[in-house]
């Protein structure tokens, strides 16, 4: 991103933009460090999980970038520790791990994004700005599909009376489902508005969290309303009287 798009992001959202930069090796958090001072973003670094985490509780961050092998706690118990203290922050999550599985995993700690090492900081980049950009956007009035309800602005959702708690992602993903109400939405699309991919790397991961949330939002007994559309991706409906 160049320096006169950070400032027209930075205006976008009213800066200035305070970044938390967790990471134990030099090499890395000193390319992070420079790239984002260069956009004016100001930028903190953490080398422990344990200093991160006094840090978030200290200071109101607007993104943790946070790698996963750190010296003392685990990147994951750290996203995990984050989200519990009720921060929700967007956190993007660095790791020298490949795997589905190691994504998935991040994903469902709390994670909003999910970057493999090593990467192009043109690409960091612009993650960051989609996960700045995204955190920024302006709350709507409640989404309502039959007897689910989606508030925005108090990110919460109910059914039938129920409170049901999501991850961070499985609330995007969501959000995003009922935004499109009715219409097929493609893995693709969903895999770029909510993980901010455009390939098909990660279709594996939103099968996994497609599944984990029918399993919160569709209790046995209740009408099925999210449906897989062979061939083409999924879709958010209301109970039909052939499902």
């Amino acid at each position: 991103m160049s320096a006169l798009a950070a400032e027209r992001l930075s205006d976008e959202i009213m800066m200035p933009v305070h970044i938390l930069v967790v990471e134990d090796e030099p090499k890395v958090s000193d390319l992070i460090h420079k790239g984002l001072t260069d956009e004016h973003f100001q930028v903190d670094i953490a080398r422990t999980g344990a200093r991160a985490l006094a840090m978030v509780d200290a200071t109101s961050y607007d993104l943790l970038i946070l790698d996963v092998m750190l010296p003392d706690i685990d990147g994951f118990d750290i996203c995990r520790a984050v989200r519990s203290g009720g921060h929700s922050v967007p956190i993007l999550m660095l790791s020298a791990r490949s795997l589905v599985e190691d994504r998935v995993r991040g994903l469902n700690t709390g994670a909003d994004d999910y970057l493999t090492k090593p990467f192009d900081y043109a690409e960091l980049s612009a993650r960051i700005r989609a996960l700045l950009r995204r955190a920024h956007e302006p709350s709507l009035i409640p989404l309502v599909v039959a007897d689910l309800v989606l508030e925005p602005v108090t990110r919460t959702v109910h059914r039938r009376g129920r409170r049901i708690d999501l991850t961070p992602k499985e609330f995007a993903l969501l959000e995003y489902l009922m935004r499109h109400a009715g219409h097929v939405v493609t893995r693709p699309m969903i895999a770029e508005y909510v993980w901010d991919f455009t390939w098909d790397r990660l279709t594996n991961v939103i099968d996994v969290f497609i599944n984990h949330l029918r399993k919160k939002i569709e209790l046995p007994g209740e009408p099925r309303l999210v449906h897989a559309v062979r061939g083409a991706g999924y879709v958010i409906r209301e109970p039909q009287a052939t499902d």
